[in-house]
């Protein structure tokens, strides 16, 4: 067994030199200073998502203009410290501190307020001019209720479910390194646990600053300097920079305009834990989740110039699906394939068509900063600006990939086309090298069969790796006449309709004259998406059209119900959706069901009533095992989220009898806890506790309160 042994140095923070040094930020643009008799204004491009129709579960993101007073906004820094418990998490701070501290730079010279807010940390700076304007400040009339408090969760995000796991306190190092990093923290007096002591050194605090991480003196100097704008920046977003007394939710559940600057934080996850993708890409998640449901976001370029700060290990292509037709319900079975096949090595964002209107497609001007596109689109005629953003994706040489209709998208077959919109009649021809023309007759019952196999003559092509099947296979979609394809095209797969000749071309890869790379099917049928080749076919075109290695054994794998914790509905009347039982075949295994209630603070020290009765359940409130329905004060934490478990033995479901409350007799209040709860396959009795405090690691979705 070889060893790696690693000189570690403090400079600002900790961190370990020579290759965990990260790259410098990339050159940024000089920012525009007002002068004396300029007025300068924030003109900032606001990120959101909007569902595109009431529980549709799909969403739009959109781009909108929005011009801010800087002297009325705030930059509150979130939890900036000085060392870390992952050293992972020490080496992402470091790498895009810089640039945060250039932000701040400018800011402060637009006259916004500044102020640091490093938890754990006032001690320190119990001295420091920026601590002592914090103390000073005029307490607020009629402050928020709570506002000292951490906020687990708001009315916007209570019907979401949230997108990773962070339970386990989303830890990514490797195991050695951080065990000599945690021996160093100790060598150098620090607790591994909890090592910051002051707010990293990068960021300059300045005398007119402020420093301060509670909530109620937060609140103070945002009344007291009329504060209507508030900017999140810092660190942990899934964690710190959502629930702290003065992080997003507080901010937007007060009235404040908020929004998160999303190249200037990170996250902590784990990519050992579902959904099991990278680290970057569970930025991606958080960021989704916060644009949908709590707040819009930002980006650093828009204060200082250059471009968004990237990661210097995010090397992900960028991949845009859009999706606008209504035949092969690609707009189900995209995300889905997605999410599964790609999510891994990819960053993903979605187009979908507008629910009111078919030829309107919002969200186009993620084009902007995409690698590649993926097109399902049918018969489309939209606004010209809209397909200019498409047209202009294609010519600076960047990547397409097409499924099914796409080779018809933006053709109307002569319809009148609107005005101030438009059509691209050649888009099969100029970018994806095909030439459809009708196709033959759908499949059915008693109708011939869609048989295609490989093409052997080019078996050699990249895209066709792993794929299983040597001969022809029955697939769902109807044969399109695509023949003859352009000359530059390399044909992967053909097809014939059952009993009949000649073949055409089902697959093609093609390089177009603008010397970027396309991909065509015309599958994409949602039964061919049940179909283990034709999921490795066109996961492998977008790896060989982002020009990546295309993994040769699939990523696509679903894990199985073992070893994660799943999502599940729990109530005393829908036994049918209740434990998630229906995964299992056969005897079912030992299983594990938490969640997390967040009990008033009036409730403490009062008798509480647990009313879940199970058969052959043992039940647990915070790691303690209940022997009655009543729970002994001493186990309560007042004012926190408290983890309910139950373990359900081998063989038995979990169908709770009678009610499910948690109540208080004193108050005469309870606590319903039907819904949504998490349930793990397992017989590990550590699972009666929260591996760490469920304020950080709580998912938003299997809270009561």
């Amino acid at each position: 067994m070889s060893y790696k042994f690693y000189l570690i140095l403090v400079s600002g923070f900790l961190t370990y030199p020579g290759n965990f040094q990260p790259m410098r930020a990339e050159s940024l643009q000089q920012p525009n200073t007002p002068s004396n008799s300029e007025k300068k204004m924030l003109h900032l491009k606001l990120r959101q998502s909007h569902e595109t129709s009431k529980d549709s579960n799909r969403f739009h993101q959109t781009f909108r203009e929005k011009t801010w007073n800087p002297e009325k906004t705030a930059i509150i820094i979130c939890d900036m410290w000085d060392a870390h418990h992952s050293v992972n998490a020490v080496r992402r701070l470091k790498e895009f501190a810089p640039r945060l501290n250039e932000v701040l730079q400018t800011a402060r010279q637009w006259g916004t307020t500044i102020i640091h807010s490093p938890s754990d940390c006032m001690d320190y700076y119990k001295e420091h001019p920026a601590r002592r304007n914090a103390l000073k400040t005029p307490v607020a009339e009629n402050p928020p209720v709570d506002i000292a408090s951490w906020c687990h969760r708001i009315p916007g995000e209570e019907s979401a479910v949230y997108p990773i796991d962070q339970s386990d306190g989303g830890e990514d190092d490797d195991l050695v390194e951080h065990a000599q990093w945690a021996g160093h923290l100790k060598r150098m007096g620090r607790n591994p646990g909890t090592p910051w002591i002051k707010q990293t050194d990068v960021l300059k605090i300045q005398k007119d600053d402020f420093i301060c991480s509670e909530g109620d003196l937060v609140w103070n100097i945002l009344r007291n300097e009329s504060i209507e704008n508030v900017i999140l920046v810092g660190v942990h977003t899934n964690m710190c920079v959502l629930g702290r007394p003065f992080g997003l939710r507080q901010m937007v559940r007060n009235g404040l305009n908020t929004v998160l600057m999303r190249d200037m934080t990170d996250i902590m996850y784990n990519p050992a834990r579902w959904p099991y993708i990278s680290h970057f890409s569970g930025i991606d998640l958080i960021v989704d989740h916060i644009e949908r449901h709590v707040c819009p976001t930002i980006t650093s370029d828009q204060l200082i110039g250059g471009k968004p700060f990237r990661f210097k290990n995010d090397l992900r292509p960028h991949l845009v699906i859009l999706m606008a037709e209504q035949e092969y319900l690609t707009l189900e079975t995209l995300p889905e394939f997605a999410s599964t096949e790609l999510q891994k090595d990819f960053r993903i964002s979605y187009i979908y068509a507008d629910e009111t209107d078919r030829n309107h497609l919002p969200g186009l001007e993620i084009l902007e900063q995409a690698d590649l596109l993926l097109v399902s689109v049918r018969r489309r005629a939209i606004p010209e600006n809209q397909l200019n953003r498409i047209r202009n994706f294609v010519a600076t040489g960047r990547s397409v990939i097409g499924i099914r209709t796409a080779s018809h998208a933006f053709d109307i077959r002569g319809a009148e086309v609107k005005t101030g919109h438009d059509i691209w009649e050649q888009f099969d021809a100029d970018v994806l090298g095909g030439n459809y023309h009708n196709h033959h007759g759908n499949n059915g019952p008693g109708k011939p069969r869609t048989l295609v196999r490989i093409n052997q003559k080019n078996s050699w092509h990249p895209i066709l790796t792993g794929l299983k099947s040597p001969n022809e296979s029955s697939v769902q979609s109807s044969l399109y006449k695509t023949s003859p394809v352009s000359e530059s095209a390399t044909i992967l797969m053909t097809g014939r309709v059952e009993g009949r000749q000649p073949e055409e071309p089902v697959s093609w890869s093609f390089t177009r004259a603008d010397g970027g790379r396309s991909f065509y099917t015309s599958l994409g049928h949602p039964n061919d998406f049940k179909w283990t080749d034709f999921r490795t076919l066109l996961r492998n075109a977008v790896y060989w059209a982002a020009n990546r290695h295309i993994p040769e054994i699939s990523i696509a794998n679903k894990p199985e119900v073992e070893g994660f914790w799943q999502a599940c509905h729990i109530s005393t009347t829908e036994s049918v959706k209740n434990s998630a039982d229906a995964s299992f075949e056969g005897n079912l295994p030992t299983r594990w069901f938490r969640c997390l209630i967040l009990i008033p603070e009036n409730w403490k020290n009062q008798d509480l009533r647990l009313d879940l009765t199970a058969s052959g359940a043992d039940i647990h409130f915070n790691g303690n095992r209940l022997s009655s329905a009543m729970i002994p004060p001493e186990w309560v934490e007042p004012g926190k989220l408290n983890l309910l478990a139950i373990r359900i033995p081998e063989s038995q479901g979990f169908s709770p009898e009678g009610s499910m409350t948690i109540s208080n007799s004193k108050t005469k209040t309870k606590i319903d806890l039907q819904g949504n709860w998490q349930m793990k396959t397992d017989d590990n009795p550590a699972l009666a506790t929260f591996p760490i405090p469920p304020q950080f690691g709580a998912s938003t979705d299997i809270i009561f309160e």
